[in-house]
């Protein structure tokens, strides 16, 4: 009996150490809410601003704080964690490079939006030796649908910046012309060479400007002539067609390739080659905010669906089989988060980032996110002696957000999304109120 009182008493004392501690933990949770919601009303930064929070914690299914969640933002490259959710969804583990079909001693070939030929940023693709070591006369056949050069609703004016490679069905060298200057130099050296006689030098103006500038509808480019003051770096967008795409390929397999002329629909691209692991077109993605990629992925994702290199049927798709269940519907335009159309809540971005992980384990997703203090587009910011930052950037002028997994002190791995539009303050101030208000979550939830 006295055992038993004894037992007795050691748990009670042991449910009212627990829930002690539960009352203390609401309560500095109830704390730093409060710290929050004034550091939003009251702080210079955010009253110079529309701002919108979310977060979540997974493991109770629960909502834990909210501030403007349900209110519609521009999400900037945010976007690219619809278009790694649809990759992931649709495209898996293999990235399809080509679909083919030989017809007597030709082989006839159609690209399917991958990235990776002749990329520099990723793995080496199977596509160069499969077309240089075919005993076949080698044909591409041009997409029946042309998809648009540029994005709905992109900046017209940066069709001429790396940021705003074109969308095509078979991209080459990561639809990007490198031109480099050497210090001292200036004549750049331009790779791929067939461009060479592309690039004209004309007098440096009153202003030297060190840039190369295209023309918009051709690949015409022309630059200051001036000795320049050290080693520069240029990507410009290739202005693509067919026949530069035929030409490119000749050049670099070193044999010949043409256009097919004939009717396609009359034949059955019934072979698929595969080219590079899906991870290492997510990775970069994400980790660098690489535009391209990010459109492309939509395009190989319709060709899969459809047989039609078409954003919007990706987008559709998506969002009619995968995307319903958002609190806030999703006004998603384009893969890369150039356009300004797009329009996220923070709360369905928290949705959104709950179905990825589902897709990819937590272990893997965090390898592909950008790292606070560690790598990629977080490499400089969110810095602590142990990351506890993983997320997706997102920025257009005055516009900045920031979703993915925060990691607090006591071991919960919680969801966020930070959005924050029309902001008139500079962002790296926008970014130090944003660390204040993660650290205080890190630091007391």
């Amino acid at each position: 009996m006295i055992k038993h009182s004894v037992k007795l008493s050691i748990a009670v004392k042991s449910m009212l150490f627990l829930s002690s501690l539960l009352i203390i933990s609401c309560s500095a949770i109830k704390k730093t809410n409060k710290e929050i919601e004034t550091d939003f009303h009251e702080s210079p930064v955010f009253k110079k601003g529309y701002a919108g929070f979310a977060l979540y914690d997974p493991a109770i299914d629960k909502m834990l704080y909210t501030h403007n969640a349900e209110k519609y933002f521009t999400p900037a490259s945010n976007t690219k964690l619809f278009s790694l959710y649809t990759g992931l969804k649709i495209l898996g583990g293999s990235i399809p490079a080509l679909k083919y079909t030989t017809v007597g001693d030709s082989l006839i070939f159609k690209g399917t939006g991958d990235p990776s030929f002749l990329n520099p940023e990723l793995p080496k693709s199977h596509v160069w030796n499969f077309l240089k070591n075919s005993d076949k006369k080698l044909f591409y056949a041009p997409p029946v649908f042309k998809e648009k050069r540029l994005g709905s609703g992109w900046a017209w004016d940066d069709y001429d910046s790396y940021y705003s490679a074109e969308k095509i069905d078979f991209p080459i060298y990561g639809n990007l012309i490198e031109i480099k200057f050497e210090k001292g130099a200036s004549k750049p050296s331009i790779k791929p060479g067939l461009l060479s006689d592309s690039i004209h030098a004309i007098k440096p103006a009153k202003v030297k400007n060190k840039y190369v500038q295209r023309e918009i509808a051709s690949n015409k480019m022309e630059y200051q002539n001036f000795p320049r003051e050290e080693d520069f770096t240029q990507n410009i967008p290739f202005n693509f067609s067919s026949e530069l795409i035929v030409k490119l390929l000749s050049d670099t397999l070193n044999r010949k390739v043409e256009i097919y002329r004939g009717d396609t629909k009359t034949l059955k691209f019934n072979k698929t080659l595969y080219s590079v692991p899906g991870d290492s077109i997510y990775k970069r993605m994400m980790q660098v905010s690489d535009n391209f990629i990010a459109e492309q992925i939509l395009l190989m994702a319709a060709d899969k669906i459809s047989d039609s290199l078409k954003t919007s049927i990706a987008i559709d798709y998506m969002k009619e089989n995968y995307l319903g269940d958002l609190l806030d519907e999703a006004k998603w335009v384009d893969g890369s988060g150039l356009s300004r159309y797009n329009l996220f809540t923070p709360r369905s971005m928290i949705k959104l980032i709950e179905k990825i992980e589902k897709e990819m384990p937590k272990e893997e997703l965090f390898k592909i996110l950008a790292a606070g203090g560690e790598s990629g587009t977080l490499k400089n910011y969110y810095k602590a002696e142990t990351p506890y930052i993983y997320a997706k950037t997102g920025t257009l002028r005055n516009n900045h957000s920031l979703s993915g997994f925060l990691i607090t002190k006591s071991g919960k791995t919680l969801i966020f999304s930070f959005m924050n539009s029309n902001y008139t303050v500079p962002t790296s101030e926008l970014k130090q109120g944003m660390t204040r208000i993660l650290e205080m979550i890190r630091d007391n939830y």
